[in-house]
């Protein structure tokens, strides 16, 4: 990403008839779904089928396009603005309208991809899940429920990998959306439990306990990632100033829970222990709320670079495909995924690109645009030249703005810039730019951008 972002509700909540007579929680299995509701996205199960004309193919280039005056002056912008600046640069511009290759330079180069590398993280989670996959976090019961509204017993928030669940006022500031703990306070009112007489445990043992990944020793960072949880509440973060991140996700959640129910009416008994701990599976679901569907994930992680969003849904992918939330687990799925489907093999080995393992070539990169450019979650999650995201200021007062999107990516020696563009003569463009080994990422960001709007203005 060029910079941190700011962090950006769907009610999905079980409902249980109000109380008439001693209850006993544990047995309510039938009536609310029972431990099968533990799965944490919708389309948990059988996966979907991959999109028409979604597979393997040659990542060779088409053929050159035949010259002409247009293309030798936007060949000679190129090679200024890319080819000859100092570093270790690749570059592969291709005309999808006629198939025709219109410059490469060390295509076939691997490179740090930087935040490109989200795009290979999102474009797994929505072929191997859907887009209208959604991940949850549900409120388990076990003990008693009087006839007076009163569970004596122990509710579990069970965290289920949501990147957007917090509360209200962050969701509403940073994303616009999002499930919140207050909708989830609400649920467990509705059900007519007015008192808890026993404990409240948060559970975020659907992932790993590493707060970070392989570029941060696994430890969380308060200036790229946020905290990785699967119960992570509000980024990881204490407030919105995002300034100071949590010592412990899963028992922050649970005390904001906690506070939640208390000023939805839910009084606590005088004793009520907080804490953190494991769902047992004699608990029975009462509550659920759903993120906001993987499409509009992916534009929460794309468009504004998202490192926190991105790890999250690695990790989700390692849940629900790998045998097990974690980093490693999720990028294994995600290179045998990308390895089958497109016959590609970037090395990566974390959702963001953070980690200096990562390696990807324009080449590569060039056929997975190609491949995904009609897919409508894909396309809408990127960012838009002058628009949105990490292009809002970029290539301002040129043909670029409204007619290019994509991503870039960003380190202290890396600037990447790859998507497409409408070039002035209406034919589709998909372009990536690499630059590696810079002294000054920012001035390398000023050169591609300075191509991408020449890709806008070529005319053929």
């Amino acid at each position: 990403m060029r910079y941190r972002p700011i962090r950006h509700s769907v009610a999905g909540g079980a409902r249980l008839p109000a109380p008439s007579t001693l209850l006993v929680i544990g047995m309510l299995t039938a009536a609310v779904g029972g431990r099968a509701a533990v799965a944490t996205a919708a389309a948990h199960g059988a996966r979907p089928p991959l999109p028409p004309g979604i597979g393997r193919r040659s990542d060779v280039p088409p053929p050159p396009a035949a010259p002409s005056g247009a293309l030798t002056s936007l060949q000679r912008r190129l090679r200024t603005d890319i080819g000859s600046r100092p570093g270790s640069n690749s570059a592969l511009v291709v005309d999808l309208t006629t198939n025709r290759t219109l410059w490469a330079y060390n295509d076939n180069t691997p490179r740090l991809p930087a935040s490109i590398e989200k795009l290979w993280t999102t474009t797994t989670a929505l072929l191997e899940l859907g887009p209208t996959a959604t991940f949850q976090t549900r409120v388990y019961g076990n003990g008693r429920l009087t006839s007076a509204g009163s569970l004596i017993g122990t509710l579990y928030l069970r965290g289920g990998g949501d990147p957007t669940f917090g509360s209200a006022s962050f969701d509403r500031t940073m994303y616009g959306t999002g499930a919140t703990v207050q909708q989830l306070a609400a649920d467990i009112r509705a059900l007519g439990i007015t008192r808890i007489q026993g404990r409240i445990v948060g559970d975020d043992s659907y992932f790993d306990s590493l707060r970070g990944t392989p570029a941060t020793g696994y430890s969380a960072n308060l200036a790229v990632e946020g905290e990785l949880s699967a119960l992570s509440y509000d980024a990881g973060f204490t407030s919105p100033e995002e300034d100071h991140l949590q010592a412990n996700p899963p028992l922050f959640a649970a005390q904001a829970f906690a506070a939640a129910l208390r000023a939805d009416g839910v009084r606590l008994a005088p004793g009520t222990t907080i804490g953190t701990g494991r769902t047992p599976r004699t608990a029975t679901m009462l509550a659920s709320e759903s993120s906001p569907n993987l499409a509009q994930l992916m534009t929460l992680t794309n468009s504004p670079s998202d490192n926190f969003f991105a790890e999250t849904l690695l990790k989700d992918i390692g849940a629900q495909l790998g045998g097990g939330g974690t980093t490693a687990r999720g990028a294994a799925v995600v290179r045998r995924f990308i390895g089958r489907t497109f016959g590609l093999h970037p090395r990566l080995d974390d959702g963001s690109g953070l980690s200096r393992y990562d390696r990807t070539s324009a080449r590569q990169i060039v056929l997975l645009l190609r491949e995904m450019r009609s897919q409508p979650a894909f396309w809408n999650s990127l960012a838009i030249a002058g628009v949105r995201g990490t292009w809002r200021y970029q290539m301002l007062g040129t043909r670029a703005v409204g007619n290019c999107r994509g991503k870039d990516g960003t380190l202290h020696d890396v600037a990447n810039l790859v998507g497409y563009c409408r070039a002035a003569n209406g034919n589709q463009i998909v372009f990536a730019f690499f630059m590696n080994g810079l002294s000054n990422p920012t001035a390398g960001h000023q050169w591609e951008d300075k191509a991408g709007a020449a890709l806008a203005e070529y005319r053929g």
